[in-house]
């Protein structure tokens, strides 16, 4: 016997479980050691230059792999996952090989979890650390006009307000971005309040709204690729579908649906050619990828 309905006729056991993406997954341990793993390989086998501060709060950190090439890369922000509440840089560096071998600069950004720090001032990090790179791309040696921010999962949602008009109180990045990649990511928030990873975040209903970029889109925005695994429950399809629709008339979207990955697999194709995301996201970067 199923409970009250709590959101779209879901009981609140079957809202969890539909914000639960590793409840698609035989392990999510499996995937979070390989993250480790390699990222540990990535930072072992390129230069890199980590722990660079961009903010004044203890998460406010950042690892920079320079691009090998001649002349300015672009360069790949990247945005990690883990419900707001989890990774972190360590987990994070996966995604840099292919990328620096296709001629770009990467940067792998840690921002405060939930609970000790709230989605607004996470938010408020991601800005940051783009606003510190950019006034730093001369000195780390990238090209300051072919910045472009990538996330997944919760991190795709941070990428997406960082695509907003910024608050007055921070930097408002969003006209600085050259193109956007966002993976499997929450856009609108009333789901996720009244789902179990509320009990970190903590918002209420005006929180949900405030920070909730699929209804406070502008009128133009950069590129974009928009990316889902084939495996992803029906409430991150959903997601992705929703914005996806909100975005064409505002950008030039390439949308991805990797029918083989998962939500958790889907970013080790970020630069690998010959996959479709890893393509579209070089396409969008000029750095020779293309379409299918």
């Amino acid at each position: 016997m199923t409970g009250a309905a709590v959101y779209r006729g879901m009981d609140q056991a079957t809202l969890d479980r539909q914000y639960s993406p590793s409840s698609h997954v035989p392990s999510l341990g499996a995937y979070l050691r390989e993250y480790e793993r390699l990222s540990a390989a990535a930072r072992r086998d390129h230069p890199v230059r980590t722990g660079l501060a961009y903010g004044t709060h203890p998460a406010e950190v950042l690892d920079y792999f320079p691009g090998t090439g001649p002349g300015r890369p672009p360069l790949l922000v990247f945005v990690h996952g883990g419900n707001w509440q989890a990774l972190g840089r360590a987990e994070s560096a996966f995604p840099a090989p292919p990328l620096l071998a296709a001629g770009a600069a990467v940067a792998v950004v840690e921002y405060g979890l939930a609970p000790d720090v709230g989605l607004d001032a996470m938010a408020g990090m991601v800005r940051r650390a783009v606003d510190w790179l950019l006034r730093h791309a001369d000195r780390l040696g990238f090209a300051s006009n072919r910045l472009h921010l990538c996330g997944t999962s919760a991190g795709a949602h941070l990428v997406a307000m960082a695509l907003l008009p910024g608050p007055p109180d921070g930097p408002d990045v969003s006209g600085r971005i050259a193109g956007a990649v966002l993976l499997s990511g929450m856009y609108d928030l009333e789901p996720v309040r009244l789902s179990y990873v509320n009990e970190a975040l903590r918002l209420d209903e005006a929180g949900a709204r405030r920070n909730s970029p699929l209804g406070l889109l502008p009128e133009r925005l950069p590129q974009v690729v928009a990316a889902r695994g084939g495996n992803e429950t029906e409430e991150y399809v959903r997601q992705h579908e929703r914005m996806v629709t909100a975005l064409r008339p505002r950008a030039a979207v390439t949308e991805v649906i990797a029918e083989r990955r998962d939500h958790f697999d889907l970013p080790y194709d970020l630069g690998v050619r010959g996959t479709e995301l890893g393509d579209a996201v070089l396409a969008q970067m000029e750095l020779g990828g293309t379409t299918t």
